[in-house]
């Protein structure tokens, strides 16, 4: 089990921990300027390690953006990947070239190739890329079809009617893994961070303040982890369960169960923000959030879990 905290590990319990959670950074579309004022202002904010929950880049491009980030933050970088970060390239094919990376950067770890990391005594990290899977929603009736059927290399070498059993192989693979690390958490574990890029639930994908529909279902909820922690949470009741995830756009809130709640991160393309700065102490943990697309009204607040 790795540990890659921020906290002393002399006397961690009397430290908290900040952990700075981004989603759909996009980098290749941010002027250098702007990454290079995001990376000041949060490097003043001292975090203890980054979370990311994919699409920061296309292609090649990923590397050398990973790279980056390591170059300039002095703290662990816990990573997963979206859509966008496979494209031009194939799924296997990327997805091995940043276990290597993140294999030869100590700073960097790449979620779905780790065990889980220890944020905070009783508080672990896990994380997978997800994808989605075409679980909800009308695959067959649905009007949208995303760059991915073009720009990955797996979808342009198979014949279209492969592609809805394609999609769902890679969230089951996905949720399949998330759930491993979680049957294996130590006993005493209170609290588990689950970093995604696809919302794992149709209530937590959100648009302008809005669920999602048939159409844009398969392809922006993976409901092989949203089923994978509805067994969890329910398996479970006195350990809370944190996701963090993207691929929306949009932000918002959803609680799932009593000990399940699903952060959806904003993002606009040639922006970035820090989605939130969490706090972790003896408490528990602390996900701040300012709306930004429209969060329902009793949706609008931070929530300690």
């Amino acid at each position: 089990m790795n540990s890659l905290a921020g906290p002393s590990k002399s006397n961690p319990a009397e430290q908290p921990c900040r952990i700075a959670w981004i989603t759909d950074p996009h980098f290749d579309h941010l002027p250098a300027a702007r990454w290079q004022a995001w990376a000041d202002e949060l490097s003043k904010q001292a975090p203890d390690a980054l979370v990311l929950t994919g699409d920061l880049s296309e292609g090649d491009d990923v590397a050398f953006q990973l790279n980056r980030l390591a170059s300039w933050f002095r703290c662990p970088i816990h990573f997963v990947l979206g859509n966008h970060d496979f494209y031009d390239s194939s799924i296997a094919g990327t997805r091995r070239r940043c276990i290597d990376l993140a294999r030869d950067t100590p700073s960097l770890n790449y979620l779905s190739d780790s065990s889980p990391i220890e944020l905070f005594p009783n508080v672990m990290l896990v994380g997978d890329d997800g994808w989605g899977d075409a679980v909800h929603g009308d695959f067959s009736g649905s009007r949208v079809r995303l760059n991915d059927f073009q720009r990955i290399e797996d979808f342009q070498r198979s014949d279209p009617s492969r592609w809805q059993s394609m999609i769902r192989a890679e969230g089951q693979a996905s949720a399949d893994r998330l759930e491993n690390k979680c049957l294996r958490l130590p006993d005493g574990v209170q609290t588990v961070v689950v970093a995604t890029h696809v919302p794992p639930f149709r209530d937590a994908c959100w648009y302008e303040g809005h669920v999602t529909d048939d159409h844009w279902a398969p392809f922006f909820v993976c409901g092989a982890i949203g089923d994978s922690l509805l067994r969890l949470s329910s398996n479970f009741p006195k350990r809370r369960f944190i996701v963090l995830c993207g691929h929306t756009h949009h932000d918002g809130i959803a609680t799932m169960a009593d000990n399940l709640i699903v952060h959806t991160g904003y993002s606009a393309y040639g922006e970035i923000s820090t989605e939130s700065m969490l706090a972790i102490d003896s408490r528990g943990v602390h996900v701040p959030r300012i709306p930004t697309t429209g969060l329902p009204v009793d949706r609008q607040r931070s929530d300690r879990s």
